[in-house]
């Protein structure tokens, strides 16, 4: 009886597989029963070929286009509360990942000491810039008084640097209310710094004087003409104003405030 239809590609193969399978069982068992010795060469690679036939033909037939096997993923599922805080929890770890990762915010002292560049001697004016006060006049009339913002900023100076504090006066009185308000400020505790580097002048010529014989490398003053004067002299100044001078030069920098000047608050 003549078959209704044909056969499909695969039962092809798979009567193939068969055929083969029943002749390499036929030529193992002879080989079972024939001595090694008496095998040929011929022999031992015709069943050897057949073997990798069958292994790649049964490779062939796993990987038909027409029948694939893919495992689908499994989802997950989540409830609605899970699925809503997710998000949450994900910047959250994204939060302490790019503050762990963020550039270390560097402290005051390291600052001043780039600032200064590397600098070991300051020489530092007391009225306008340590002290309230801006005048001589002023501590004629009434105590000296150190600004409290601008202590952190000195104390960092005297731990890298040997700092000289100078001030015009015009009297021994209005002398001891400025050493007095340092020491009640505690300079010369916390800070280090000695009386002896506080030095007292009556005239501004006097300062500029102190400043060439120390011969800083920075000097801070409010006198622009000090600042232009000792320009030639000094490798770097600040001049604390609260407006720019008309005049400047390349290494006289200016800024409101020490404090501001060191990046302070």
């Amino acid at each position: 009886m003549a078959e209704s239809s044909s056969s499909s590609p695969t039962e092809e193969i798979v009567r193939l597989i068969k055929r083969l399978s029943s002749y390499v069982a036929f030529k193992m068992s002879s080989l079972f029963s024939t001595p090694i010795r008496n095998l040929d060469s011929r022999s031992i690679g015709a069943i050897a070929g057949l073997a990798i036939a069958v292994i790649f033909t049964w490779r062939a037939i796993r990987t038909q286009p027409g029948e694939p096997q893919r495992r689908r993923p499994k989802r997950r599922l989540q409830s609605p509360e899970s699925s809503s805080a997710a998000p949450d929890e994900d910047n959250g770890v994204q939060d302490v990942v790019d503050q762990f990762f963020q550039p270390a915010k560097p402290t005051l002292g390291q600052i001043v000491r780039q600032r200064l560049s590397e600098g070991r001697k300051v020489t530092c004016r007391l009225l306008g810039v340590i002290l309230e006060e801006s005048s001589p006049e002023e501590l004629q009339v009434k105590q000296a008084t150190v600004r409290s913002s601008v202590m952190e900023v000195l104390l960092e100076i005297t731990k890298c640097c040997d700092l000289y504090l100078m001030e015009r006066v015009v009297d021994d009185e209005s002398e001891a209310k400025v050493l007095q308000a340092l020491e009640t400020a505690g300079i010369f505790t916390s800070g280090g710094l000695v009386k002896d580097k506080v030095l007292f002048c009556s005239t501004e010529i006097g300062r500029t004087s102190f400043v060439r014989q120390l011969e800083p490398d920075w000097h801070i003053d409010t006198n622009p003409e000090i600042s232009t004067q000792l320009a030639r002299f000094i490798k770097f100044q600040l001049h604390v104003s609260a407006a720019k001078p008309e005049r400047t030069v390349p290494n006289v920098f200016t800024s409101q405030s020490i404090e501001q000047f060191f990046g302070c608050p």
